[in-house]
C-alpha cells in the first residue's frame, strides 16, 4: 500500500477509534468538545459522526437543553474493540520498524563520519529516529517542518526551513510521514543526494525522486 493511502487509512481508524471512546465516556458531549479532543475540524466531526450512526456503530437520542446525544450499539462496542487491537498492533509493528530503519540510515551516515543530523518532518518516525541517535551517540541538530506549532521537539529546535538550521550539519533524515515525496524533493534540492537518508519503510527511492528534481 502507498505511504500517503496508509497514512490517510491510518488517520481515519484513529478518528473513528477516538470518536467511538469519547461518545462511550461522555455521548452527550458537543461536538466542538470533541473537535478539540481529537484534533480536528467541527465540521469534520459532524461528517463522521453521521457516518458512524449509518454503519450502524452509533445510535441518536435525546439529551437536555434541547441537544442530541450518541450511544454506541453492541455493534459499535465491538468495532471499537477491533479498532483498538488493531492500533495496538500497528503501532507496535511501525515502533518496531521504524526503529530498525532509523537505526540502519544513522549507522550508514556514522560509517561516513556524519554526527550532526537534521530530521525533516515533525513525526512519530521523527521521535523514534531521536532515541536512535542518542543510542549511537549522534547529535540531531534540528528538525525540519514548516507545519509545526511547537518550536521544540525531543529537545531539538524545530525551523521552518533547511536553510534555519542553526550552525552545520552533515545530514538529512526524511522523517515526514504525510507529504513525504514532496518533503523528499526539498532535501534533494538542498543538498548532495548522498547526504540525504530515507527510512527504508518510508517506500521512496532516492533515483526516482531526484528525477523528478531534475
Amino acid at each position: 500500500m502507498p505511504q500517503a493511502a496508509h497514512s490517510e487509512e491510518s488517520e481515519n481508524a484513529r478518528i473513528v477509534l477516538g470518536l467511538l471512546e469519547s461518545v462511550e465516556r461522555d455521548g452527550a458531549q458537543s461536538q466542538r468538545k470533541l473537535a478539540s479532543d481529537l484534533g480536528i475540524a467541527l465540521g469534520l466531526v459532524n461528517a463522521y459522526l453521521k457516518r458512524c450512526v449509518k454503519k450502524g456503530l452509533l445510535k441518536i437520542g435525546q439529551a437536555p437543553a434541547r441537544r442530541y446525544a450518541y450511544y454506541l450499539t453492541p455493534h459499535g462496542f465491538a468495532e471499537k474493540s477491533r479498532l483498538t487491537v488493531e492500533y495496538l498492533s500497528r503501532s507496535f509493528s511501525f515502533f518496531r520498524r521504524a526503529r530498525e530503519d532509523c537505526s540502519s540510515v544513522l549507522k550508514a551516515a556514522r560509517a561516513r563520519g556524519w554526527n550532526r543530523i537534521a530530521l525533516i518532518g515533525v513525526s512519530d518516525l521523527a521521535e523514534i529516529a531521536t532515541i536512535c541517535a542518542l543510542e549511537q551517540g549522534i547529535t540531531i541538530v534540528a528538525v525540519v517542518d514548516a507545519k509545526a506549532t511547537s518550536d521544540r521537539f525531543v529537545g531539538a529546535p524545530v525551523v521552518a526551513s533547511i536553510d534555519a538550521v542553526p550552525g552545520d550539519f552533515d545530514a538529512l533524515v526524511v522523517t515526514d510521514l504525510q507529504a513525504t515525496r514532496e518533503t523528499l524533493k526539498a532535501a534533494l534540492g538542498a543538498l548532495e543526494t548522498e547526504r540525504v537518508f530515507v527510512p527504508a519503510l518510508l517506500g521512496l527511492r532516492l533515483d526516482r525522486a531526484m528525477e523528478s528534481v531534475a
